[in-house]
């Protein structure tokens, strides 16, 4: 559950400032990639854990509403919904994630799931549950022929035998450097897709970058571009498109999830982003 703070500014260290608005709206970076792929018309199974308190319940409701299939989510009674307390202000934002419930999302858990994972296109994965989860879930997908697309966030430091089960990373700058020093370039090369905000998404491929530019638009909350990105990215190559037409894509889904407060409430409709696309190109 995101619990999202709007201020004109963001206190110091040791100090107390006043907010403008607080709300709370259903997150995680899964669940936001979710729903951003459902929203877009993709048949979505979700992999994951919640608590059984009031915000596990809010967020199951929210995610079938949406179009997501969670009967492979399932409730833990000894842990609370992991929570993400988010600050908004000035176009920036900080957060701290609490995983709780995503921890039970173990490796043997995974594992239960081999053939819900076996049977889908392209499976999407964070780093907001255990490595050893994240790991196994690449390893069945690859034995399986399924596209890899990693997330990696909150950012950890990863092992360079990783590589081969991935097959695109989708880090922000600053998770590209952290990326880069745990694996090594050479070794993320034709893998590494970079998002840069405004200036837009790099392609790493041969040693060189192509630039993917960003779509200029008026920006209202960036919680969830990245996610918006990523489901973005996920559903344009399942349907055919290249790396440079699926990146595209993936920066229009994203510019449009800045329009609109929130993590999942900002994520647009597949309608929404074609009309959007078609408006640029004038």
């Amino acid at each position: 559950m995101d619990l999202v703070t709007i201020t004109s500014r963001l206190p110091k260290l040791g100090e107390t400032v006043f907010g403008d608005r607080f709300q709370m709206n259903p997150g995680g970076k899964g669940a936001n990639q979710a729903v951003a792929s459902a929203r877009l018309g993709a048949h979505v199974r979700m992999i994951g854990r919640v608590g059984s308190d009031s915000f596990g319940k809010d967020i199951l409701r929210h995610l079938q509403q949406e179009g997501v299939d969670i009967s492979n989510v399932e409730p833990v009674t000894d842990q609370s919904t992991a929570t993400a307390t988010i600050t908004v202000s000035d176009q920036e934002n900080s957060i701290i994630v609490v995983p709780a419930a995503n921890n039970d999302v173990t490796a043997a858990f995974v594992e239960s799931k081999r053939d819900v994972i076996a049977d889908s296109d392209i499976v999407i994965l964070q780093l907001e549950i255990p490595l050893e989860a994240v790991k196994k879930a690449a390893e069945i997908a690859k034995a399986n022929g399924v596209t890899v697309i990693l997330n990696p966030a909150p950012i950890q430091e990863l092992p360079s035998e990783w590589v081969p089960y991935i097959d695109y990373f989708t880090p922000n700058e600053h998770e590209q450097t952290m990326l880069k020093k745990s694996i090594g370039a050479e070794r993320l090369d034709g893998k590494l897709i970079v998002t840069k905000g405004s200036q837009g998404v790099f392609i790493h491929d041969g040693g060189s970058e192509m630039n993917i530019p960003a779509y200029s638009i008026d920006v209202v909350d960036t919680t969830g571009a990245g996610d918006a990105f990523n489901g973005g990215l996920a559903v344009a190559l399942s349907r055919g498109l290249s790396l440079q037409e699926a990146c595209r894509f993936g920066n229009a889904v994203a510019a449009l999830s800045t329009t609109k407060l929130g993590a999942q409430t900002g994520m647009p409709t597949m309608a929404e982003v074609e009309a959007f696309i078609k408006k640029q190109a004038q």
